[in-house]
């Protein structure tokens, strides 16, 4: 390009949309544009275009990393990395959109990778593997949207002093881009965590999201799921922690440095309500307080995230599959037989006795699978 950066700072445009499909114009021509990211400010290319070939030198200046390529989606990434491995999937599922970059080994890359241009597959290194992110910034998403291919941006620095501010940008990068949205300070201090996906996942650089968060992240989560989350499904939860962290010879803190999260949601249930009297009396009959329970229904977020998903009747298990046919194959009943766990609701103590009795039985069944060591 020639000619000086131009700078739109985003709080002071009449209308950020036009600013949005001017960016959009600008990376399909083939030019370098300055953007946002919840972390850094990076220089951006359209992945399509030859001018990802000089994002490399560009960045070589604060960084010798590859550079990223930005998806929309998930489910976006997949059809560039179609061999992934479970853990990898879950990876995507738990930690996108947000300040983690996931860099996939080589022999998870395929599908649409093989079909970018040779100059974006040489400046994503893609022989040695494939890093990706999904920002969480409002603008760089919208402008993801609009883009029938990912981005590629420059990797950010890896220590202190990075761009932190869209002046920060525009020193280090000169009038290299042609555009620059300045949103103002961003949300962190620090650069994207990195995690290595193979088989499994290791992380190869702890940064705004720290080790202990990205291993609660990427632990097998237990969803039981009732009508309202405030008489099964919350005893179903708190037995539940309490068994696994005794088969696990733990404590139910330290269940998720083991890799396991509980959790618990209803179907028509609404945020913030507490657990019954009666299922705060009957586990506190076992050691277990309930007191601390809230209601929350179930989200899409929490079925997306979410590895194994308990019901206590087949009502429920249909309704789930009806709203998330996605998770057909996460979705089970507690009880092994079929059978439905009666709802104890406007019973006596007896009810809810037997009620939290049939929920122990069942889950000592389902704890029979997870590996002790």
């Amino acid at each position: 390009m020639t000619g000086p950066t131009r700078i739109v700072e985003l709080l002071r445009a009449d209308d950020p949309r036009d600013v949005v499909h001017e960016a959009v114009q600008r990376l399909v021509e083939g030019e370098l544009v300055g953007l946002p990211t919840e972390t850094q400010y990076v220089v951006a290319a359209y992945s399509l275009s030859p001018s990802v070939a000089r994002l490399p030198p560009l960045s070589a200046r604060w960084s010798d990393l590859a550079p990223v390529l930005a998806v929309k989606s998930s489910h976006e990434a997949l059809d560039y990395i179609p061999r992934v491995s479970d853990a990898g999937r879950k990876l995507l599922r738990r930690f996108w959109p947000g300040p983690v970059t996931l860099r996939f080994c080589a022999e998870h890359v395929g599908g649409l990778a093989a079909s970018l241009p040779a100059t974006t597959g040489d400046a994503l290194r893609l022989s040695d593997g494939l890093a990706m992110r999904l920002p969480l910034h409002d603008l760089t998403q919208s402008i993801l949207r609009l883009l029938p291919a990912p981005l590629v941006l420059s990797p950010e620095q890896s220590t202190e002093g990075g761009a932190r501010t869209g002046s920060d940008l525009a020193e280090r990068c000169g009038d290299e881009m042609s555009l620059l949205l300045d949103a103002g300070p961003l949300r962190y201090n620090q650069p994207t965590s990195m995690v290595h996906v193979d088989e499994s996942w290791s992380i190869a650089r702890e940064a705004v999201v720290p080790a202990r968060t990205l291993h609660r992240l990427a632990g097998n989560l237990y969803l039981f799921v009732c009508t309202g989350n405030t008489c099964r499904s919350p005893m179903a939860e708190g037995l539940f922690r309490r068994l696994l962290s005794e088969r696990l010879g733990c404590t139910d803190d330290e269940l998720v440095d083991r890799g396991y999260v509980v959790a618990s949601a209803g179907v028509a249930a609404g945020p913030g309500m507490p657990a019954s009297d009666e299922s705060i009396e009957q586990l506190r009959k076992r050691g277990i307080d309930l007191r601390g329970h809230e209601s929350q229904p179930v989200s899409s977020q929490l079925v997306s995230q979410a590895d194994r998903i308990v019901a206590m009747t087949r009502g429920h298990r249909e309704v789930l599959l009806r709203d998330f046919p996605e998770a057909a194959g996460r979705v089970e009943l507690l009880s092994k037989t079929g059978a439905d766990l009666v709802d104890p609701i406007g019973g006596g103590d007896e009810d809810y006795h037997r009620c939290a009795e049939q929920i122990e039985r069942d889950l000592r069944v389902l704890l029979e699978e997870i590996p002790t060591v």
